[in-house]
């Protein structure tokens, strides 16, 4: 099944016998979005190398290239601002209609999880930055060598402060 959510992006799901796959397709408006949705994205996959968190779903990352599972659908991209997200759940991600309603909740709200984290970490790297400027700023103000203001007499007598 194939759902069109935005304009250059879709949600597939996969029923199988035994898990459901779900395969999101993510746009990235900005080269920096890019960056940091892969980085953020890696993190979500090396995190089921962690024991506390083994009852997650299975997370594949794919960036340009659509996993093999949807290559052969019609309208699906390719190119360099695209990503794919894969979730493979099992049967105990819908055992029971709680887990089951929490694991869709989850799923469905992804897409707004992951651009929300990347633009709040822009917003803590813009904001480190301008501390860094501001620090070099002061930096160089007080290296800033004092003007020495010397007084000069004209001819006539007059007195000018030259600087």
């Amino acid at each position: 099944m194939v759902i069109h959510y935005r304009e250059d992006e879709m949600i597939f799901v996969q029923a199988h016998g035994d898990r459901v796959t779900v395969i999101f397709s993510t746009f990235f408006k900005e080269e920096m979005d890019q960056v940091f949705g892969k980085v953020f994205l890696q993190e979500f996959v090396d995190a089921r190398r962690d024991p506390s968190v083994q009852n997650a779903p299975q997370v594949l990352y794919t960036n340009r290239e659509p996993p093999l599972e949807i290559r052969d659908i019609p309208g699906v991209q390719s190119h360099d601002n695209i990503g794919y997200v894969t979730f493979v759940m099992n049967s105990r991600h819908y055992k029971d209609d709680e887990t089951r309603e929490k694991s869709i909740s989850m799923i469905q709200t992804f897409r707004d999880y992951l651009h929300y984290h990347i633009k709040c970490s822009k917003a803590y790297m813009h904001s480190r930055m301008r501390a860094r400027v501001s620090d070099f700023l002061k930096v160089l103000n007080r290296a800033r060598p004092e003007s020495k203001k010397t007084e000069k007499k004209t001819a006539s007598g007059r007195t000018f402060v030259r600087a």
